[in-house]
């Protein structure tokens, strides 16, 4: 629609309102741009969608992965102990399924020796008097170890404090303390290694104190299956293999069972997060084609024929099945207590699933994968690969598509944008030129008014003139 003007006000001094006639010009161009606004807000509604579904799609494919993988959690290893307060295990990937029977006689221990309360104090000098020097002589490591010797020199270390520092500065393989209690002070040498190795000894003295015979540095004791086994260390691995075990306590009348089976904990982790991570894919897809009730229309990728084909291609996925009468029977999901809902979703039973694992665990891991990779992992995994690919997965391909138009739709806007500044400024420019002459109609009709009227019109007789009319605005801009 044309603009329009009131003829009976356009020449009354007043104007018109510049502003807003370019506004009304401009205004007929606005359709083109807001169609052009609308349509590239709809493709980023439709990117951000389609982003976020992509990506739950490679949550997913990680899922899948994690099942088809021959070192995965399916057949990760778990070893029990039938009793934790003597010894826990747990078991690699070499491990072989089966059970031990252990019996732990003794601990392996760290060496220790004392000395008695120091009537001192512990920063009395600890050399006879008159004395300047002393050594004490610390073997580490049984009778055959290294003899180290630990020289003392008054007023440097000849105290409990000042020794035990220097002792800890030196390296020797054990940690000096000072105790103190209600009795006095002492000093205490711990080795820092258990069993023989960490053995101490006191091979020589002529200081004030006087060293209890030393304790410990033993190693430890044991029986696997009946042979006897002895580790420098209560972390003991290669005993049995592909099995470690930690000794936490001795007893001889007790033989405890160490069994090496599929690790159930980490198989159901890895199926549940299958079953999250499909259903959050097909809880998306389904969104899309949620009716909206207060718009009757379905959501922005209702219309997007990859997403239908991502969805058919996963439905059939989930419902992959292995031959009847095959795998033990385990076939399909429903045969491990994994079942379908009506919305495309699914459920896991826990207590089903648990059975199936603690019943045939090896069927349970073939029906996923197995060496001729028809398990129903490796066929999911072949599939979502495919979908998920950087370059021809669907959705990286609408992904592609639907970026390039906004390139385009952007592009189309701003050269248009541009077209409008120029086009208004342009049109500002010309109505204003028009809005003074408006503006200025009253004054000059008024000056032509009177110069006709001065006039002696038509050689009219002297002494009378010709009326004058007043020239009337018969069109408008």
């Amino acid at each position: 629609m044309g603009v329009s003007f009131n003829p009976a006000t356009l020449l009354n001094g007043q104007g018109i309102d510049v502003s807003s006639v370019v506004q009304q010009i401009l205004g007929e161009s606005d359709g083109q741009l807001t169609e052009w606004q609308n349509e590239l807000s709809t493709l980023q509604t439709q990117a951000s969608d389609l982003t976020s579904i992509n990506g739950d799609l490679n949550n997913l494919a990680t899922s899948v992965q994690a099942l088809a993988d021959p070192l995965g959690a399916l057949t990760s290893l778990s070893a029990t102990s039938s009793d934790n307060t003597v010894l826990t295990a747990s078991a690699s990937s070499t491990a072989a399924a089966g059970s031990s029977d252990v019996v732990v006689n003794s601990l392996a221990t760290a060496g220790t020796v004392y000395t008695d309360d120091f009537a001192g104090g512990a920063n009395a000098s600890i050399l006879p008097s008159g004395q300047t020097s002393g050594e004490i002589g610390l073997q580490v490591g049984g009778s055959g170890g290294i003899v180290d010797p630990i020289a003392i020199t008054a007023g440097s270390n000849d105290t409990l404090t000042t020794l035990a520092s220097s002792i800890n500065s030196q390296n020797l393989g054990v940690t000096a303390s000072v105790v103190t209690d209600a009795n006095g002070s002492r000093l205490a040498l711990t080795s820092q290694s258990t069993g023989s190795a960490g053995a101490l000894a006191i091979t020589s003295n002529n200081t004030n104190l006087n060293f209890d015979a030393p304790t410990g540095g033993s190693n430890a004791s044991l029986t696997i299956n009946g042979v006897p086994y002895s580790s420098a260390s209560n972390t003991i691995t290669g005993a049995i293999p592909g099995v470690t075990l930690s000794l936490a306590g001795a007893d001889p009348n007790e033989t405890v069972q160490v069994a090496v089976g599929p690790d159930a904990t980490q198989i159901t982790n890895a199926i549940n997060n299958f079953v999250s991570a499909y259903n959050q894919v097909i809880g998306d897809i389904n969104q899309q084609y949620t009716i909206n009730a207060s718009t009757n229309t379905e959501g922005p990728l209702g219309s997007d024929t990859s997403l239908r084909d991502l969805q058919s291609s996963l439905l059939a996925d989930a419902a992959y099945a292995l031959p009847l009468n095959s795998n033990s029977g385990y076939t399909n999901l429903a045969s491990l207590g994994i079942n379908t809902n009506d919305d495309g979703t699914l459920t896991v039973d826990s207590s089903q699933l648990a059975s199936e694992l603690a019943t045939n665990p090896a069927a349970v891991q073939s029906f996923f994968q197995n060496a001729s990779n028809s398990g129903f992992a490796n066929n999911f995994n072949t599939d979502v690969t495919n979908q998920t690919d950087p370059t021809t997965g669907p959705l990286n391909v609408d992904l592609a598509q639907n970026s390039t138009t906004q390139q385009d739709l952007q592009t189309n806007i701003t050269n248009f944008e541009t077209q409008l500044t120029a086009q208004q400024t342009q049109l500002t420019t010309e109505f204003d030129q028009v809005n003074a002459s408006l503006e200025a109609y009253p004054l000059l009709l008024e000056q032509v008014t009177e110069t006709l009227g001065t006039l002696n019109i038509g050689g009219a007789s002297s002494g009378s003139t010709a009326p004058i009319s007043t020239p009337t605005l018969t069109s408008g801009l």
